[in-house]
C-alpha cells in the first residue's frame, strides 16, 4: 500500500475504547484486547476502556462524558453497528459527529467485501469527528476490528489529528 503523504513523524495519541455489547465482559471482549493490543504497539496510550449496553442512552452518556476529557484525542467503539434491532451505536455516533469522514465506512466495506463478500453491506461502520477528537465506531467482530484498524485506522490515524488540529 502507498501512503500518498508519509507523516514526517508518528505522534502517541490518546485514546478511549468502547466494546458496546450486551454479552460480553473484560475476559471475553476479543475484539476490544485486539484494538487496544494494535493501538499500544503503534505507540498510543489507553486512557479509557470500558463496556457499555447496546442502549442507546448509557452509548452517548459514555460520549459525554469522553468529550469532557480534553486529552483525548481518538475514541474507537466497537460493535452495534449491524441491522440487528439491539444495534444503535451507529444512530448515537452519526447523531454525535460534527463532521463525518465517508470515506471510511465505504472503504471498510468494500476492504470488508473482499474478505466476506455481499454481507459486507450490513456494516454500518462509521468515523468522523467532534470537538478535535476522532471517532470510530467499528463492528463488534474481530476480523472486522482487525481489519479497520490495520488498513484504515493506524495508516491514517496521526494524519487525521493533525488535520484536526491545523
Amino acid at each position: 500500500m502507498t501512503v500518498p503523504h508519509p507523516d514526517k513523524s508518528a505522534v502517541s495519541l490518546n485514546c478511549a475504547v468502547i466494546t458496546v455489547s450486551d454479552t460480553r465482559t473484560v475476559e471475553t471482549d476479543n475484539s476490544g484486547k485486539i484494538i487496544q493490543q494494535l493501538l499500544a504497539d503503534a505507540g498510543h496510550e489507553i486512557l479509557a476502556y470500558t463496556i457499555v449496553k447496546d442502549e442507546p442512552q448509557q452509548i452517548a452518556a459514555c460520549l459525554s462524558e469522553l468529550d469532557k476529557d480534553t486529552d483525548l484525542n481518538t475514541i474507537i467503539f466497537s460493535g452495534g453497528t449491524g441491522i440487528a434491532s439491539r444495534d444503535t451505536t451507529y444512530e448515537v455516533v452519526s447523531n454525535w459527529l460534527d463532521k463525518t469522514i465517508p470515506g471510511f465506512g465505504e472503504l471498510f466495506r468494500w476492504l470488508s467485501y473482499q474478505e466476506i463478500g455481499s454481507r459486507a453491506i450490513a456494516s454500518r461502520a462509521i468515523a468522523g469527528s467532534k470537538n478535535r477528537q476522532l471517532i470510530f465506531a467499528l463492528p463488534g467482530s474481530s476480523n472486522a476490528v482487525r481489519l479497520a484498524m490495520k488498513e484504515l485506522i493506524l495508516p491514517e490515524l496521526n494524519h487525521l489529528i493533525k488535520q484536526l488540529q491545523g
